[in-house]
């Protein structure tokens, strides 16, 4: 049987996924929805909507922050880098769900009669 990812399961993770992908570079935002494209091998797509929510709840946090590219073609782009608090949130909330898994997997865990 094959798996398959549950959009609930994931909506709450979406900052911890923007954070991470900012960790290594600043990046624009479609640039972030087709690294996300990418790692998954096409498997899951997050809504350009909730990817802006995201981007605009992190920079209400003071999580990322954004500036104007100065792109010499085509229209300019809005990028996003992550702070010092972005990457405080970010470690915190991998740990929060590692705890989570952790969690979880003895919770499903079949258990032998």
């Amino acid at each position: 049987m094959e798996g398959r990812i549950s959009a609930d399961l994931l909506r709450g993770h979406t900052d911890t996924i923007v954070l991470g992908i900012l960790l290594k570079n600043d990046a624009y935002g479609y640039q972030i929805y087709k690294s996300i494209m990418d790692r998954t091998d096409g498997l899951y797509q997050l809504k350009e909507a909730t990817l802006y929510s995201s981007y605009k709840r992190l920079e209400k946090e003071a999580c990322i922050v954004a500036y104007w590219g100065d792109e010499s073609q085509g229209g300019r782009r809005k990028y996003y880098r992550i702070t010092d608090k972005g990457r405080i949130q970010y470690k915190q909330n991998i740990a929060d769900w590692e705890f989570t898994q952790r969690i979880l997997n003895q919770l499903l865990k079949e258990e032998d009669d």
